[in-house]
């Protein structure tokens, strides 16, 4: 089994294709919560991960409340440090009794980064990204203080996740107009279930050279050909949010959420018929998806077991779907494109130009 690298954004740092997310790293303080994984078992998934030709590792200071980085820096002390590629994220409040440490300020992120670096056992951090956009802070204020953290040293590239067009735009024009250092990707949920991100921020991305990390790529679960319309497998994430729907989230749906549209059974039995045509497993499918579109450098993973890794890791390369299995599934998966894009999809059709960004 081969790792495919591409280059992370518009820098020329390679990384693999499949990146090792490890939000399931470290206990949850819900004991019952399905897919998560301790120390000894993370580190396994991380030398099978690196075994595999892996490079590229993807945490954040939220995960499990800095016990995913703690596990991510125990490993890589390890290791030689220069042959990974290490992203964290920072932006979400790590302390309820401090109201400082939480959003995107000069004091909170500069903070931040210190604890991080700490916890990963590292002197810099290749990749840290805002986790998500902050309305309380001026967005100068944290493009700036970014900016200064890589002239330290403490990063060395600067990203986004979780953030409409019109912010990355923001963001991308404050470095080019300030001076500012550009940032390089951006993480966002990205599936068949989920091509919201089509309708406007791939183009952003397209037109500013960002690379885009899917993060979600198996949609908490629906897209690993494991669930039926009858009702979840037991033990899953799925199963779980059902009977805690307070945990249920937009990424990790319930089987509810999902039972009663028949869209979604549809997408998945088309997957099957395509896994099946390709002798690979739906998981891969969705994967593989994911990496033949555009401006996509790394899909984001999240597994807790050697298993999940190796299935996951044969989507990186030595096959790929067809033109003809890729219009199917573009297909099955499309939703109605809502106002203003619908508009704008039909009277620009007269005036498309393939050799732009549109």
């Amino acid at each position: 089994m081969a790792v495919q690298y591409r280059y992370l954004g518009g820098t020329g740092v390679k990384v693999s294709n499949i990146c090792l997310g490890t939000m399931t790293f470290g206990q949850s303080k819900n004991p019952n919560r399905p897919g998560q994984c301790d120390e000894a078992a993370a580190h396994k998934i991380m030398d099978r991960f690196a075994e595999l030709g892996g490079n590229f590792i993807d945490t954040a200071n939220v995960y499990v409340m800095g016990v995913s980085e703690s596990i991510v820096g125990s490993w890589l002390a390890k290791r030689k440090r220069e042959d990974f590629v290490l992203a964290t994220k920072g932006r979400f409040q790590m302390d309820s009794n401090n109201q400082n440490s939480g959003g995107l300020s000069r004091k909170n992120i500069t903070w931040s980064v210190e604890e991080s670096l700490k916890r990963l056992r590292t002197d810099y951090i290749d990749l840290y990204q805002i986790h998500a956009w902050d309305p309380a802070t001026p967005i100068e204020e944290t493009v700036r203080t970014l900016d200064d953290l890589v002239r330290a040293g403490k990063i060395r590239y600067v990203g986004a996740s979780n953030v409409t067009g019109w912010q990355m735009q923001k963001i991308m024009d404050l470095c080019q107009y300030k001076g500012f250092n550009r940032w390089i990707t951006l993480q966002a949920q990205y599936s068949l279930l989920n091509r919201e991100l089509e309708w406007e921020l791939i183009d952003c991305c397209k037109n500013e050279g960002l690379g885009i990390l899917p993060w979600s790529p198996l949609k908490g679960g629906w897209l690993t050909g494991k669930m039926n319309r009858e009702s979840a497998p037991e033990g899953s994430r799925v199963a779980f949010v059902e009977t805690r729907p307070d945990m249920a989230k937009q990424s990790h749906p319930s089987f509810s959420e999902f039972a009663g549209e028949e869209r979604v059974w549809t997408l998945l039995d088309i997957m099957k018929s395509i896994a099946d045509e390709q002798g690979k497993t739906v998981s891969q499918v969705a994967i593989r998806w994911l990496l033949q579109k555009e401006a996509v450098c790394s899909v984001i993973i999240g597994v807790k077991t050697l298993e999940q890794l190796n299935i996951n890791m044969g989507a990186s390369s030595g096959w790929e779907l067809t033109d003809q299995q890729m219009e199917r599934l573009n297909e099955a998966s499309a939703v109605a494109l809502p106002y203003p894009y619908s508009m704008l999809k039909r009277v620009g059709k007269d005036r498309f130009r393939s050799d732009w960004c549109q």
